[in-house]
């Protein structure tokens, strides 16, 4: 997604990092920030809501709707935060 966004929005900087040999160091390093990322915000996410492995035991479809909530919204976060920055 990133290189797509450079190349729509920053070829120049994409023309450096493809000529420098960068390119694909530069997208592994921000692919493991970002789901290094993605991982902290959902586990916020989970416990400010109280998502919990009592509701996982409990209750498990609700648990998976919560689930699938906040890895949207955290992806989202991430999009604006690291993809398209």
């Amino acid at each position: 997604m990133h290189r797509e966004y450079l190349r729509k929005v920053h070829p120049a900087r994409l023309n450096t990092l493809i000529l420098t040999g960068e390119l694909w160091t530069y997208l592994a390093d921000l692919n493991e920030q970002a789901q290094e990322r993605l991982d902290t915000i959902m586990e916020q996410i989970k416990i400010a809501e109280g998502v919990t492995e009592k509701l996982k035991c409990t209750r498990q479809m609700e648990w998976v709707r919560r689930c699938n909530n906040i890895h949207n919204r955290a992806e989202e976060i991430i999009l604006h935060e690291i993809i398209y920055s």
